[in-house]
């Protein structure tokens, strides 16, 4: 009975090893499959941001954390209206300093568990898209394609739509983006770079995703919807020259076609 009992314990010891072991082999594989889903989806799907600076207050806060969408880009969708955005830096607009990295951040940053402090990337909300044409004049409304936009939703409180500079009317380029900060007296937006490349604009191909949630602190989760104003048709006119020209040729053909069925005149 002894004997018995000491030999139970014995394999009881041994099965309880061998889980042990069968963990500690698995776990290396569980850590590389959770690293590489990471790596996925900040590739194709989410990618966290922090907010360095106040150009989008109230909107977002420095501090910010937002989680982007760069799903839809993948199924070739192009930004809207409205949309708060990341996009990378085309070209002058940032003038950071490189900041020291130790190994673990760069990993996380890597694979987008955090975001990395040497990202050349902004935040803006756009305004206007490639075929509109925007404008602000000093004391007005910011207009696109003659219409005017209600910004009281977004806009920093005691900031005019123009800021301190006025632009326009400018014809934004097939495939290319005006983009403005919330905070327009604090932010470095399109109409600050009207002198350099792309002339204030930012090509679609450098947007990252649009910014969809706040996530984090807990205090300030929130949803970034499309402001009601960019609901209205905001599309473009047909000019109405270009209208009458198109209707002429079309009055004068239904009208041949009209004395051509009528019947002869008699004498």
């Amino acid at each position: 009975m002894t004997g018995g009992n000491g030999r139970n314990r014995k394999g009881s010891g041994g099965a309880t090893g061998s889980k042990q072991r069968s963990f500690w082999k698995e776990l290396p594989i569980l850590v590389g499959i959770a690293l590489v889903l990471a790596l996925v989806i900040k590739t194709f799907l989410l990618q966290a941001f922090s907010i360095p600076s106040d150009s989008m207050q109230n909107t977002l806060q420095p501090g910010d954390r937002v989680l982007v969408d760069k799903l839809t880009p993948w199924f070739g969708a192009t930004p809207e209206r409205g949309e708060v955005v990341v996009f990378h830096d085309p070209g002058g607009w940032l003038d950071n300093p490189t900041v020291s990295e130790n190994f673990l951040q760069k990993g996380l940053s890597f694979v987008g568990l955090m975001p990395s402090a040497n990202e050349q990337d902004l935040i803006k909300r756009v305004v206007a898209k490639g075929g509109d044409t925007v404008e602000c004049a000093k004391g007005g409304t910011v207009k696109v394609n003659g219409r005017d936009l209600e910004e009281s939703d977004y806009l920093y409180p005691g900031n005019t739509p123009c800021g301190d500079r006025e632009f326009g009317p400018l014809k934004i380029p097939e495939k290319k983006l005006w983009v403005m900060g919330d905070h327009r007296q604090n932010s470095l937006d399109s109409r600050y770079h009207q002198d350099g490349p792309g002339n204030g604009t930012v090509p679609e191909s450098e947007v990252v995703g649009r910014a969809v949630v706040v996530a984090w602190p807990v205090n300030r989760w929130s949803t970034l919807p499309v402001p009601a104003t960019f609901d209205q048709n905001l599309a473009g006119a047909v000019p109405p020259a270009l209208g009458l020209a198109g209707a002429v040729p079309l009055v004068l053909w239904r009208r041949r076609r009209l004395l051509a069925a009528a019947p002869a005149a008699k004498g």
